[in-house]
Formats: C-alpha cells, structure tokens, sequence
C-alpha cells in the first residue's frame, strides 16, 4: 500500500475522495456546465505517486487542489495535491457517457505534498499556489470554492466511510494544463498568505 507522510509520520489512504467542477472559472475555461449537485469520484491508494509523469499512454494534464486528510471523521491535516488526468482519454469517455476511472485513477495519478495538521488555523483562510518553471499558473482557495470543504466532508460522509487516514481532494481552480518533461512544478498550501506546506517536483 501507497503512503502519505504526515510530518514525521506514514500515514496509508485506503481512498482518495475528490471533488471536480467546484471552481467557476475552471468551469468555464474547459466549457463545462456548472453542476446542480456536488461532482464526486474517487482514486485508489494505488493511484498515488511520487513521481510525477508528463505521458501515461497519452500526455497527462495537471490540477493543483487544496487537499485535506481525515482523522475520525474530521478534516485533521491538510496538503497540496495533484490531480492528474489523461483528459484526452476523459473527453472520448464523457462523450460516451462512460465512467471517468480510467483517465482519472490510474496509477500515478495523484501527487501530495507533506500534510501538516490543520489545529487552529481556520479553513476559510486556506489557498493554494502553482507555479511551473517559475511562473504562478493556478491560484485559488476557499472563497471561491463552489462547495466549501466543511459541506463536502459532511456530503461525503452521507454515502460514504471516510476511513482515517483518507484524503479529500476539493477541486482545482483556473490554470490547467499539460505536463511537459522537466517541468518544474511548485505546489504550495498558504493561510492568509504564510506558507504552511510546499512540495516540488520534476516532470518526467
């Protein structure tokens, strides 16, 4: 099994719940239609990576996320995340109206950064940054979050057992794109701009 590392420790997620169309604006630059109910879909413990990948079988495409890790049944620590797609392959099946799985669990399709616990840092100060090869591609955070992270615990947890351990990945804002070889990738996780956890990564 896959881990995480929350600070010092490994923690293994049977799970990876997440979140999709929960920004406005990456809505509309992927000419999707806002949804009237929450957008959920999950990836295995076998999707998560440390490496991340610019081809699969097809070129892959990132979306950096604000990411929160659950301890019993509570939004506990929280991290920078990627979720990766093979949007080609998830366009084909969209048109079909088939499941999305295989372009959005596949193995290696999800990244995280350390977690750190979230104590009293309050959740509606939280943002997320991406900068690629030193340029800040995506910025977003709870205000303009569609579904904010508390509703989604509690929607999650109408139909669903969050085991400990268990991330939550709460949608990406504007500013998706392709991941290209040597693409030099820097997620952070801020509150009220000070950063509380960065991760970097080299496409390959």
């Amino acid at each position: 099994m896959n881990t995480i590392k929350l600070i010092s420790e490994q923690i293994v997620p049977f799970k990876i719940v997440c979140i999709g169309r929960n920004y406005i604006e990456h809505i509309r630059e992927l000419g999707n239609e806002v949804p009237d109910n929450m957008v959920i879909f999950v990836k295995p413990n076998s999707s998560l990576s440390t490496q991340l990948r610019s081809v699969i079988d097809e070129p892959i495409h990132y979306e950096g996320e604000i990411c929160f890790m659950i301890k019993q049944g509570k939004l506990n620590a929280v991290g920078f995340g990627l979720d990766l797609t093979k949007r080609g392959l998830q366009s084909r099946l969209k048109e079909k109206k088939l499941p999305w799985e295989r372009a959005k669990a596949f193995d290696g399709a999800a990244c995280f950064s350390e977690f750190v616990p979230i104590g009293d840092t309050p959740i509606e100060s939280l943002s997320l940054q991406l900068e690629i090869n030193g340029t800040e591609t995506q910025r977003g955070g709870y205000p303009l979050m569609i579904h904010k992270p508390e509703d989604i615990l509690q929607e999650i947890s109408s139909f669903m057992t969050l085991n400990d351990g268990d991330i939550i990945m709460t949608g990406t804002p504007k500013g998706v794109g392709v991941i290209k070889p040597q693409d030099r990738f820097n997620g952070k996780i801020l509150s009220a701009g000070i950063t509380l956890v960065s991760q970097a990564w080299v496409a390959q």
